[in-house]
């Protein structure tokens, strides 16, 4: 994605549009799939970022085939987070900042086992946008979002907020 990067930039002097780089890798992964003695490879990626277009999410996986999604979930327990995001959809486009972090963990403590929790040792936030650089939150920087997010739950007697029906059905 790099290289990819660079040369559009030396060569066209613009930025590669991300569904251009996205479909570039998912054609080199998919390759592998057809030649008999190789490999596909092995991970997925959740592949983010905003171009001239906007802001862009896809889900690529090992065998080369990629979506965008609007919010997505990957690995291990996801199907619990992609519920979530997914009966929650209709509310992110009205979202502020704060609203879709909130969103995103807890679509995250979703996918969790019963047993663990989200704390600042265990949990990074990113974020991007148009007309900003992607910063990486870690440590006490995601501590009020993660007692605001979890805390206003627990007050209303709900865990999770309005995913925990989900548990009781």
């Amino acid at each position: 994605m790099k290289q990819q990067s660079l040369a559009s930039r030396l060569t066209y002097d613009r930025a590669i549009p991300l569904s251009e780089i996205t479909l570039r890798i998912a054609d080199r992964a998919q390759s592998n799939t057809q030649q008999y003695g190789r490999r596909p490879y092995g991970v997925g990626l959740l592949i983010a970022g905003v171009d001239a277009k906007g802001p862009h999410l896809f889900e690529f996986q090992p065998s080369g085939v990629t979506q965008e999604m609007l919010a997505c979930g990957i690995g291990a327990r996801s199907q619990m987070a992609r519920t979530y995001l997914e009966k929650h959809l209709d509310k992110f486009e009205s979202a502020d900042r704060l609203e879709l972090i909130q969103h995103a963990l807890r679509a995250l403590k979703e996918s969790l086992s019963q047993d663990k929790e989200l704390t600042v040792d265990n949990t990074s936030v990113g974020v991007a946008g148009l007309d900003e650089n992607f910063t990486l939150f870690e440590g006490q920087d995601i501590a009020e979002w993660l007692d605001t997010t979890f805390n206003e739950n627990r007050e209303s007697g709900q865990e999770g907020g309005d995913a925990m029906e989900t548990d009781e059905l």
